[in-house]
């Protein structure tokens, strides 16, 4: 075999599948558009709906190199040769195209022929009950019995990518490393019985099944290939290497990690192993940063804080106590840039973003370490409560504290920590009042079964309706008098339930001889609308025909902010990148709040270039598109869909041609004209990682303007000035202030009568009493003493009522002979105080003034 690099082998492989007839499609994201799925973890992820059988493919034949991660084995990353988090999968598809002797035989020509690896260095594994890939690998590849293994569905069965989707039997190729025995004494060593010696290079998947949310198998409408090679195991055994590590895609960033630390790779196996999970992790998080992920407490967010934070433990280790692993991003982006150009565009943000998470962690750690000694020496281990404790007060992560208990060998026991965290999350959903709507109502299980409320609101506002059910308190009622208030559902209602963000109608119910007013609106379960009413007059009666009007106004303000919102979002993708996702909404009436994920603040420069795309796409007066599709059908076009949100098999999809496309229930205008002007009115902080923006629209931003006016004008008024006048009338106002604060600052000073009486050693003391002088002042006065008289020591007092303060400074001249820190010491211990500080300068207090005259007339004996 002859030396290839990663490079090289990448091309190969797709380059011979091109030439199979394959389509070469580019990595998909690693944040994938599937809600079952935090990261794409394999590389059918992308197909999984073709697979499914649900979306009909545009290529049948397709081979990938796909970018993957995984943490579910993360803490054997580092320890093992091949454990990765970011890893690439190199990968043959076919969708009801070839199937099994097409899929061997290719793989096979490609290993042994293209890469030209030994046959005899070959071993492959078969489902049991597969008998048809037995026979291939035996009679059309002619490989022996003996080296066709026959395993059970643990170790040869695949999938599904999630708790549902297709899977099916597959086979495995191993490589012999010969690098490790560890088999029985007498016998060949096979897959099957030795440790290590094996690696799996190729895992070629027989997708013919689909598994339900019960674990069972459907067989799936055509039958399918999902092949997945790890090119870091490729790339060992063409480079003739045993670890992954000493490849070429790792060495670069190894030899980064030396230079930084001044730490050398192989001298150490624990040091080895904190360099082999720098180098690992460092990948990862610059490829997830790069794509808009960002460290928070939730989510992919939380993934990327923890593995950024085991990276930095181990950097520790290795003696780094300061911000590293952002230097070797570079290392990073020099190696796969050129294969990945996401990450060359990413660099400056993944590295300002990683900078101010490891400067945040490293003040957490501290701090986390601190308490986990203190807890340690004084129980000798760590429990549940602790480690919830270093959790919760410290930002110290579960996984991060039995990682440090068991590198120090401390006994832990966590199995209560999620009672503890589930118990927090109690309390804090009480502490703010919040209510969960979602619960399952008691009342609604006398609806008939399978009853949901038809919703008419996108096309009117007002609608007639059947009164269906009428409870309070949880109890269902046949009638509501006047001056009650209960929850109703009706037939059907052209009432908005508040969900995605969005507030509910509000509006009136009428009916013969009576009325109420329809307060809030919400979805208690799927498809079931429930009206909380106020009964204004009559009595409602279930079975009661009545007439629903929405609040016209209220809902069209609401509108213009949620098509808004659709705008604002394309347009701080335009302008900050692509990794701009949503991360939370508010819709109401008088506002619109978005939050999205940005590593910093937005500059008024920024701010202003959303402000003006979103209103440019606001006066072209674009008509708002709405239709239903799949939802698989829908994400395939390019349309964007919320991690957090769960979608049906048909989806409702907004689109603003040209603009915005994105799944949404919410109610829009009919054109983006009709939001009337855009104006952001601020922009922060919610968590590392995450911003907000909160806007108004229509008649909200000519309040705004009017507010503005009214101010403007009182301060024409007040400052005698013209508008083009203000700012430069405030800043001389300002000066102003300032100089007569100077003077004022001054005039107590020389008001004061500073003392001075000469000590036995000639040195000179200048003391003083103040009334009223805050403590802060008085370091600035004793510096004037001090410039004007270069040399002595310096003790000034302040009375507050029945406390005082006092400052001590000695000049430099005199630091060794006087200390300003003894002084004060002695001085506050007079005064039933405390204080202290440097040599040169001290800051002290105590609570007992009236014994002032006393260390007035004392104050030799105080400076020893």
């Amino acid at each position: 075999m002859r030396y290839m690099t990663s490079e090289e082998i990448r091309e190969a492989f797709l380059r011979f599948f091109e030439k199979k007839g394959h389509k070469i499609l580019p990595s998909a994201s690693l944040i994938p558009d599937d809600p079952q799925l935090l990261f794409t973890v394999a590389g059918m992820v992308p197909f999984k709906p073709i697979f499914w059988g649900k979306v009909e493919p545009v290529y049948t034949r397709v081979a990938t190199c796909q970018k993957c991660l995984r943490t579910v084995d993360i803490e054997n990353v580092g320890k093992t040769p091949r454990h990765h988090t970011f890893f690439e999968m190199l990968g043959n598809f076919s969708f009801g195209d070839y199937f099994k002797e097409e899929a061997i035989e290719w793989a096979w020509e490609f290993l042994t022929q293209v890469l030209g690896v030994p046959e005899e260095k070959l071993w492959v594994s078969v489902y049991e009950e597969d008998e048809e890939a037995f026979r291939i690998w035996n009679e059309k590849i002619g490989l022996p019995e003996k080296k066709i293994l026959r395993f059970g569905k643990e170790d040869n069965f695949w999938g599904p990518a999630g708790p549902t989707g297709p899977c099916g039997p597959d086979t495995e190729i191993f490589y012999d490393t010969g690098y490790s025995k560890g088999c029985p004494e007498g016998e060949e060593c096979t897959p099957a019985n030795s440790e290590g010696r094996f690696v799996e290079i190729w895992n070629l998947v027989f997708t013919e099944y689909y598994q339900d949310e019960e674990g069972k198998l459907h067989p799936l409408p055509r039958k399918n290939i999902d092949t997945g090679a790890g090119l870091e195991r490729f790339c060992a055994m063409m480079q003739g290497v045993y670890s992954n590590f000493d490849t070429d895609l790792f060495q670069p960033i190894i030899k980064a990690i030396e230079e930084l630390t001044g730490v050398s790779y192989k001298t150490d196996e624990e040091k080895d192993i904190s360099i082999r999970v720098i180098a690992d992790h460092i990948r990862a998080i610059t490829f997830l940063i790069s794509e808009g992920v960002f460290p928070s407490n939730e989510g992919r967010g939380y993934v990327l804080r923890r593995i950024i934070r085991r990276a930095m433990r181990h950097g520790i280790l290795l003696g780094m106590n300061e911000p590293f692993l952002y230097r070797v991003v570079d290392a990073v982006v020099e190696k796969m840039g050129k294969v990945y150009p996401e990450i060359i565009r990413g660099k400056d943000m993944v590295k300002e973003v990683l900078s101010s998470e490891e400067n945040r962690f490293l003040k957490t750690l501290e701090q986390g370490m601190r308490i986990f000694d203190e807890l340690v020496e004084k129980k000798g281990k760590i429990d549940s409560q602790d480690a919830f404790r270093l959790y919760d007060t410290y930002g110290l992560p579960l996984e991060l504290t039995l990682e440090i208990a068991k590198e120090k060998g401390v006994e832990i026991d966590v199995k209560d920590f999620d009672r503890y965290m589930k118990e927090q999350q109690r309390k804090s959903r009480e502490a703010m009042g919040k209510v969960e709507f979602a619960r399952r109502y008691e009342y609604l299980e006398s609806l008939p079964e399978g009853f949901k409320t038809e919703f008419t609101g996108y096309e009117r506002l007002e609608d007639e309706a059947e009164t269906v059910l009428i409870t309070k308190e949880n109890r269902p009622l046949e009638e509501a008098k006047e001056k009650d208030t209960v929850e109703v559902v009706f037939s059907r209602t052209p009432f908005y339930a508040e969900k995605g963000g969005q507030v509910s109608d509000v509006g009136m119910v009428e009916w013969e001889s009576g009325e109420g007013r329809v307060e809030y609106v919400f979805e208690a379960l799927e498809g079931v609308v429930v009206h909380r009413i106020k009964v204004l007059k009559g009595v409602l009666r279930k079975g009661q025909k009545v007439f629903l009007k929405v609040d016209r106004k209220r809902r069209e303000d609401t509108m213009r902010n949620h098509t808004a919102t659709h705008l604002l979002h394309a347009a701080l993708r335009k302008v900050l990148g692509e990794h701009v996702r949503q991360a939370g909404s508010l819709v109401a009436p008088e506002r619109l709040r978005f939050d999205f994920t940005h590593y910093r603040a937005l500059s008024a420069e920024e701010i202003k270039k959303v402000e003006d795309m979103v209103n440019e796409w606001i006066m072209q007066a674009i008509p708002v598109e709405v239709r239903y599709t799949s939802y698989e059908e829908a994400v395939r076009s390019g349309v964007i869909a919320l991690f957090t949100e769960k979608y049906g098999d048909v989806v409702r999809v907004v689109e603003v041609p040209g603009v915005s496309r994105e799944l949404c229930g919410g109610t829009h205008v009919k054109n983006t004209g009709q939001i009337g002007l855009f104006k952001i009115v601020s922009e922060e902080s919610v968590s590392s990682g995450v911003r907000r923006v909160e806007a108004v629209t229509g008649f909200h931003s000519l309040e705004l303007i009017r507010r503005y006016e009214d101010v403007m004008m009182r301060l024409k008024e007040l400052l005698g000035a013209g508008e083009n006048e203000i700012v430069s009338r405030v800043e001389s106002l300002k000066e102003k202030v300032r100089e007569l604060e100077r003077r004022l600052s001054q005039g107590r000073v020389s008001e004061e009568r500073i003392s001075e009486k000469k000590l036995d050693d000639g040195v000179r003391l200048f003391y003083g009493v103040f009334e009223g002088v805050e403590p802060k002042h008085l370091g600035g006065i004793a510096d004037n003493v001090l410039n004007r008289e270069k040399s002595g020591v310096v003790i000034l007092f302040s009375r507050f009522g029945n406390k005082v303060s006092f400052v001590v400074k000695v000049s430099n001249d005199l630091i060794g002979k006087y200390d300003a820190s003894s002084i004060a010491k002695s001085i506050a211990k007079e005064l039933d105080g405390s204080g202290g500080g440097r040599k040169n300068f001290a800051q002290a207090g105590g609570r007992r003034p009236e014994r002032l005259n006393e260390v007035l007339n004392r104050l030799e004996e105080f400076l020893g």
